[in-house]
């Protein structure tokens, strides 16, 4: 009889002992009991090796190290113009750690089965299944109130994802998460850079002939009071003044060879 209890201690302790997990260094480990009956109530902080052989018991284990993330294949835009591109967006981010309850307890639904690449299956769930479709929703809506030629003016890309990238840092800030970095990386098709490209070019020829219509423009009213002036000073000759202004000017000795005003008489 005491052979069997002992053999039944040993079994439990064996087993007891099998079900603890220790939390790895850098990570912030999160225990649910009770299934997550009662809430957050159900969820605290742990660290060190923990016992999870009750059940409804789970351990969720949480990086606090950087992560990133990129979307797998390329996602497809429409801007305000209805012009087509697309965008391969790459981010990184980290869990805050005061909110580590936070995100377990808002993501304890998804599968965090180990991935191929080896890393952790709840980050790499999470980014699946829950921040790359909500950054998808954020880059189209945010997508629509740009034009093309804005996006692909000098500076109008990095315009546009300072703004996704503000949006983006609320929206992982709301879920426990600190955004460290963003790219949208946009990528338009040879036919639309052409398009665009040819409608710059149309763009500058009339700029520059709005600047020559401006100069011919203001080179006719200088012309224009040029002439004016000289009325002005042509109505205010009389005779008299002409004579004088001859006088002043002849010498009174070269000969005028029939030029002469009708006013000046030759005498021998």
């Amino acid at each position: 009889m005491k052979k069997i209890r002992f053999f039944l201690t040993a079994i439990i302790a064996v087993l007891v002992f099998a079900s603890c997990e220790r939390v790895a260094p850098n990570y912030a480990g999160v225990l649910m009991e009770n299934y997550g009956k009662e809430g957050k109530a159900d969820f605290k902080v742990v660290s060190g090796k923990v016992s999870t052989w009750e059940m409804g018991t789970e351990l969720f284990q949480v990086p606090l190290f950087d992560q990133r993330g990129e979307f797998s294949e390329p996602v497809t835009l429409k801007a305000a113009d209805n012009t087509e591109f697309n965008a391969r967006p790459t981010y990184s981010y980290k869990v805050i750690k005061d909110r580590a309850i936070d995100v377990v307890f808002d993501n304890k639904h998804i599968d965090k089965a180990e991935t191929e690449a080896g890393k952790d299956g709840f980050m790499q769930s999470l980014e699946d299944n829950i921040l790359e479709p909500r950054i998808y929703d954020l880059i189209k809506e945010e997508s629509r109130k740009h034009k093309t030629d804005s996006l692909m003016a000098d500076g109008g890309s990095l315009i546009f994802e300072k703004r996704l990238e503000e949006v983006v840092e609320k929206e992982f800030e709301r879920r426990g998460l600190r955004l460290l970095t963003f790219s949208a990386q946009l990528e338009f098709s040879a036919k639309v850079r052409d398009k665009i490209d040819s409608r710059n070019e149309v763009n500058t020829n009339i700029t520059v002939l709005d600047q020559k219509i401006a100069e011919q423009r203001k080179r006719n009213e200088l012309e224009q009071l040029q002439t004016e002036q000289m009325l002005i000073k042509s109505r205010g000759l009389t005779k008299e003044i002409l004579q004088q202004q001859f006088i002043e000017k002849w010498d009174g000795k070269t000969p005028l060879y029939g030029i002469a005003p009708d006013f000046i008489k030759v005498t021998k």
